[in-house]
């Protein structure tokens, strides 16, 4: 990405400014994104309390390297768009029982990839989904938190 900054050497490029995102923004990202794909999976969705439904996400960011003049990986890796860093994130999700809980994490994987590179110009070279509960029908009208 070459623009007027670029084109002036006197100014060093740590003076230029420079865009970055932090950890806690990703994973706002990310839980929001997780709560949307989990959304459609109604079957599930409608077991889960709704104080349970908002995803968990752990974020840790690193920013990418400062493009060279030699080569602009950055920007090619993403098809043209420029790439701000990498995200790595932890999301724990509840999900209602019984349900496709494979094709549940799946969604999750790919819609929070796809919108976090979109959005934020993250990639995501390491997503962990885990399932920290799941909702039962019959757990949900008692008292207990687990079904024996």
């Amino acid at each position: 990405m070459t623009g007027e900054a670029d084109r002036r050497p006197g100014i060093p490029s740590r003076e230029r400014g420079a865009i970055s995102v932090a950890d806690r923004v990703v994973a706002k990202i990310a839980s929001r994104v997780a709560r949307e794909a989990l959304s459609r999976f109604t079957e599930s969705a409608g077991r889960v309390p709704p104080g349970r439904r908002t995803p968990h996400v752990t974020a840790s960011v690193r920013r990418a390297p400062e493009p060279n003049a030699a080569g602009r990986d950055s920007e090619s890796a993403a098809g043209g768009q420029v790439v701000l860093g990498e995200a790595r994130l932890r999301i724990t999700v509840e999900l209602g029982y019984p349900s496709d809980i494979g094709a549940q994490c799946a969604a999750v994987r790919r819609e929070v990839t796809e919108r976090l590179r979109a959005w934020a110009g993250m990639d995501v070279p390491e997503l962990a989904v885990s399932v920290e509960r799941l909702h039962s029908v019959h757990s949900r009208h008692t008292d207990q938190e687990r079904v024996r």
